[in-house]
């Protein structure tokens, strides 16, 4: 498969520009995802987490773009879990409504990614007292260092409802003791590290 095509020129970005090309790789990843990987997460879309001096917290977790206004998709989704009690077809139904028009304009979603954890978790905790992190996400020779604040969404939240049942979509045994986290990048300093970024 041919890599996605490079969006980067050799003049600095301005930081409303890395966000709108960081989206659309994102959105052009995951239509590949569910168009050709049957929904399944792709290197770019699982970023390794570092903590501000470097170190490592995570080699990869699994990431989620959520619309501006997830209304739709969600109650689409919510529907499908809730109707069918086969997941064989919660899974396809929802795969046909995402492999369609869900990921085609990145300018509808929200900069502000999403991730699913348990609801003890020791990973979350530490994210929580440092109050930020560092994602980076490496695919087709493409790369993007993040550096993000952190924190946990109410369950009132669009977006926490978006990640919930997308996610239940593709893991039917999911319970009800998790946590939705959001990486919101600062894309002033996500430009600097860009420009500065050397793959190790």
């Amino acid at each position: 498969m041919a890599a996605p095509f490079s969006l980067y020129g050799a003049k600095l970005m301005q930081p409303h520009e890395l966000a709108l090309h960081f989206l659309t790789w994102q959105c052009r990843l995951r239509q590949i995802a569910m168009r050709e990987a049957g929904g399944r997460p792709s290197g770019g879309m699982c970023p390794a987490v570092f903590d501000a001096e470097g170190n490592e917290l995570a080699g990869a977790i699994t990431t989620l773009i959520t619309r501006e206004n997830p209304s739709e998709s969600t109650e689409f989704l919510r529907f499908q879990v809730q109707k069918h009690h086969d997941p064989e077809d919660i899974y396809k139904k929802s795969l046909t409504y995402l492999q369609s028009t869900h990921y085609q304009r990145a300018i509808e979603f929200s900069d502000e990614l999403t991730a699913i954890f348990g609801a003890a978790s020791s990973f979350v905790e530490r994210l929580m007292v440092e109050g930020k992190c560092v994602l980076r996400f490496e695919e087709y020779s493409q790369n993007y260092t993040l550096p993000c604040r952190v924190r946990i969404l109410e369950p009132s939240e669009p977006a926490f409802s978006a990640s919930e049942w997308h996610s239940r979509v593709f893991n039917p045994k999911m319970g009800d003791g998790f946590q939705v986290i959001g990486f919101q990048p600062d894309w002033d300093e996500a430009v600097q590290m860009k420009e500065n970024y050397r793959p190790g």
